[in-house]
């Protein structure tokens, strides 16, 4: 089990972080030490790696909420979450097209400037 200092070391955030995804219900403790201390299990660090990643996407905090209910398989998927995750997928593939084409002009910029 992981202290919350030691969790937040391990995934590379803030014990302020945290609190705040605790908070927002991304993730939970598995227990409380006898003193009242939150306690982790080895499953929070790459949860709280996935909600970084997925941030980074441009996802927001109500959609990582339902995308880890989805992930960990606590809801069931209906039509309308398939839906959700057809668009978001698409989102994605939009964006990665954009971020390939300026990496291409940074790329011809680069040569300019070595030449």
């Amino acid at each position: 089990m992981l202290t919350i200092g030691k969790l937040a070391a391990l995934a590379e955030i803030t014990a302020d972080t945290l609190r705040y995804y605790e908070r927002e219900k991304l993730i939970r403790p598995a227990k409380k030490s006898k003193g009242g201390y939150r306690l982790y299990d080895a499953d929070s660090a790459p949860r709280i790696r996935f909600i970084k990643q997925v941030q980074c996407c441009g996802f927001t905090l109500a959609e990582i909420r339902q995308l880890l209910a989805l992930r960990y398989h606590e809801t069931a998927h209906d039509d309308d979450e398939r839906r959700w995750m057809v668009e978001k997928k698409l989102q994605l593939k939009d964006k990665l097209r954009t971020i390939r084409y300026i990496s291409k002009v940074l790329d011809d910029l680069i040569a300019d400037n070595a030449a």
